[in-house]
């Protein structure tokens, strides 16, 4: 079961206490972890051991989402609101510029962390802020069907799909580009994660964010798997021209989330970075 630890943000009420769960094993330099929008930090879960074998790993819920409480009144869940959060998240877990790893909305979080210098490092796995007008418009129309899919099946239906790699396929493949491989449970965890996570609608309504300022002064990594059916890969030669001095790497094989569909392949990709000079 994920800890939790709380501390104190600034909000426009004032201060007040934010509480996220998280997960942490391994030693050496602390690195975080950062799941997308709808997901938790179980999806980190095929990397975390061989990480740790390098790292202080630390995997969070995202506040909203997973088993991570909303955001205090008043906080928005935009890079303003959630950025210093997670700031605050390390300062309480005595944790100072880590590097960090993020997928789709994470991997925007974990740049605007590294463009404000609250990190070592960047591994941006297909990171969002890249989108056309009309790319926007599919990921969001996206995003919320399956939103909506999953807070419309009943839980009996969620667990009987899951024992099949057909029924995993159904509930899972926007995401994933081997969804068969995916257990049983995870599948029925992140399902019901999906559904009931209450920052959800504030993450859609905090805006069409795009990332437009580079990331200098130290390693970034973006990633993008080659299958991404929500963000399509494409998007990647933006981010290579947003931020000129990142590695652009082509996961192949993988979906928008390839933490699961290539373990070792990811976990490559996050250490070279966590490792690499400037």
């Amino acid at each position: 079961m994920p800890a939790t630890v709380s501390f104190t943000i600034d909000t426009p009420h004032g201060p007040r206490p934010a509480t996220v769960a998280y997960e942490r094993r391994g030693a050496g330099e602390p690195l975080l972890l950062l799941h997308g929008i709808g997901h938790h930090l179980q999806a980190w879960h095929p990397v975390m051991d061989v990480l740790a074998t390098a790292h202080d790993v630390i995997a969070v819920d995202l506040p909203g989402f997973g088993t991570s409480p909303a955001l205090p009144e008043g906080v928005r869940y935009d890079l303003e609101g959630v950025v210093p959060t997670l700031a605050a998240l390390c300062t309480a877990l005595g944790v100072e510029r880590p590097h960090v790893a993020g997928n789709s909305l994470g991997g925007l979080l974990a740049l605007e962390l590294g463009r404000q210098k609250l990190v070592r490092s960047v591994t941006a796995l297909s990171p969002a802020g890249f989108w056309t007008d009309g790319e926007l418009r599919y990921v969001v129309t996206a995003l919320v069907a399956l939103r909506a899919g999953a807070r419309s099946l009943p839980l009996p239906a969620v667990r009987r799909l899951s024992r099949t790699a057909a029924g995993r396929a159904a509930l899972t493949s926007a995401i994933y580009a081997r969804p068969g491989r995916r257990s049983p449970e995870a599948v029925v965890a992140e399902t019901l994660a999906l559904r009931d996570c209450p920052g959800f609608g504030g993450t859609l309504k905090a805006g069409p964010v795009r990332f437009t300022e580079d990331v200098p002064g130290m390693p970034v990594t973006i990633a993008w798997g080659d299958r991404d059916r929500l963000l399509l890969r494409r998007q990647g030669v933006r981010a290579k021209h947003t931020v000129p001095g990142a590695r652009l790497v082509r996961l192949r094989g993988c979906g928008h989330v390839p933490m699961n569909d290539d373990p070792a392949q990811v976990s490559r990709v996050i250490l070279d970075t966590t490792h690499a000079l400037v």
